[in-house]
């Protein structure tokens, strides 16, 4: 993704430029400053530095001079001045008393090339010295122009300060386009969203957080979506359940008023059984909105697993045996949970009622209570018709039971409810059925903490049962 014009056009666009342009201009003013003032003490100490080197080549020239002659009197003094000359420099040469000796006194060849500074340039004095001794002093006034060295340095920190400031108003816009425009294309997908537009989707790449802005907002959108497409579904098919025993008892009634049937004991009994299975049908909805809402309602105490499950068996039993179901146990160490006993023997009490309603005479249940690691678990095992594989995803699903369940009681309700249960216990559900048939459902809890592991390898409780319906 490259920067979008269009994304600058925006209030954010335009505030990022800005703040972007202001930070680069006020780093590329200050780095420019800096450079200046660095070169320019830089070549000020050079030029420093060649004007000693300068001063002490005319001060040894003056001091062979005045070795030569013996003293200041006949000295010549031309290569001393020429030196100076050459450095554009003018030269004044005094005695140890302070007395000038050049300009003056043994003037010679040389001269031509002095020019008359008014002496507003650097000077630099140096003393001069034969033998130890100090005889005199040269001093130099230097013009005051500026070097060339300067003004090529000053021009080259010029230039490069007007590309660095050229390549970081590039480099803003790029940026301010890269951050804006995921942000604008999000606000206006938002937007088609709310308006209905359910197919609305960003899905565009992006850097960082905002990548994964984009992302969450998709999901999020797909989330509704399928919430949506489920609520639909859920209200259709609770009209489905609700239409046929209200669609029976409104045939039998109408039937009986208008005197087409007898009000015997056989039609009215048909007639309360469709009431009945009405009555289940909003039992179970009332339930599931219940479980829904179980972490608003949840009384948590010190409970042991092993036990609200046998208590929940013992509930079942005659259901179970009704069924024809071999039934075991393995219920017999206590595994402490925190929980709501209610909420769990709802649960685990709903599990049973589906082994009861799908199983087969003869076939088993397995009801098992113990502790994994940090986990507490329940599995509740049969070995009934199962489930197809690709109906496991949805088991939990509302009011969903199968394709093989024609002719058998329940509205699909039940594990729907069993999940919101665990889930509002901060555990986790599963489902699993092999091939050879059977199914498994392994329900896991939080262990109450490592002050109760003490009890799992000790004090068994007499809660291994077996019996057959």
């Amino acid at each position: 993704m490259t920067g979008d014009p269009s994304a600058l056009a925006g209030p954010l666009g335009r505030r990022l430029l800005a703040v972007f342009v202001l930070v680069a201009f006020s780093s590329v003013a200050v780095l420019t400053v800096a450079a200046l003032i660095a070169t320019d003490r830089g070549l000020a100490s050079v030029a420093r530095q060649d004007r000693q080197r300068v001063a002490a080549r005319v001060a040894s020239a003056a001091a062979d001079a005045y070795a030569r002659s013996d003293g200041w009197d006949g000295a010549d003094l031309a290569p001393a001045s020429a030196v100076a000359a050459a450095a554009d420099a003018r030269l004044v040469v005094r005695d140890v008393d302070g007395s000038m000796v050049w300009p003056g006194r043994g003037m010679g060849p040389g001269m031509g090339g002095m020019r008359g500074e008014d002496g507003t340039g650097p000077v630099v004095e140096q003393p001069i010295e034969v033998g130890g001794q100090r005889v005199g002093g040269v001093r130099l006034a230097f013009p005051a122009t500026a070097s060339s060295g300067r003004t090529v340095a000053w021009s080259w920190v010029a230039g490069a300060a007007g590309a660095a400031l050229l390549a970081a108003l590039v480099a803003s816009a790029f940026v301010s386009g890269r951050l804006a425009r995921p942000l604008v294309v999000l606000a206006v997908t938002a937007r088609r969203f709310a308006a209905g537009d359910r197919t609305a989707r960003a899905r565009l790449r992006a850097p960082g957080e905002l990548g994964e802005v984009v992302r969450a907002f998709d999901t999020m959108a797909d989330e509704v979506v399928r919430a949506d497409t489920v609520r639909r579904r859920l209200a259709a098919d609770i009209a489905h359940e609700l239409r046929t025993p209200l669609a029976g008892l409104q045939a039998g009634l109408e039937e009986l008023r208008d005197g087409l049937q007898p009000a015997d004991g056989p039609r009215l009994a048909a007639l309360h059984d469709q009431s009945l299975r009405l009555g289940r049908v909003v039992q179970d909805l009332a339930d599931l909105s219940a479980a829904e809402s179980a972490a608003l309602s949840l009384r948590l105490v010190d409970a042991d697993l092993a036990e609200i499950a046998a208590a929940a068996l013992a509930a079942q039993r005659p259901r179970l045996e009704a069924a024809g179901l071999t039934v075991s146990a393995d219920l017999d160490r206590r595994v402490p949970v925190r929980a709501d006993p209610d909420r769990l023997h709802q649960a685990i009490g709903n599990l049973l009622t589906n082994a009861a309603r799908y199983c087969r005479p003869g076939d088993g249940l397995h009801v098992a209570v113990r502790a994994e690691k940090a986990n507490a678990v329940v599995r509740v095992a049969d070995t009934g018709p199962g489930m197809a594989a690709d109906e496991l995803p949805h088991a939990f699903d509302r009011l969903w039971r199968g394709r093989d369940t024609t002719g058998t009681t329940g509205s699909g309700i039940g594990l729907a409810v069993v999940r919101e249960l665990v889930t509002a216990h901060g555990g986790t559900v599963a489902l699993e059925s092999p091939d050879t048939g059977g199914l498994t459902v392994t329900v896991r809890l939080p262990l109450a903490g490592a002050v109760a592991h003490s009890a799992l390898e000790s004090d068994p409780i007499p809660h291994r049962v077996t019996w057959r319906g």
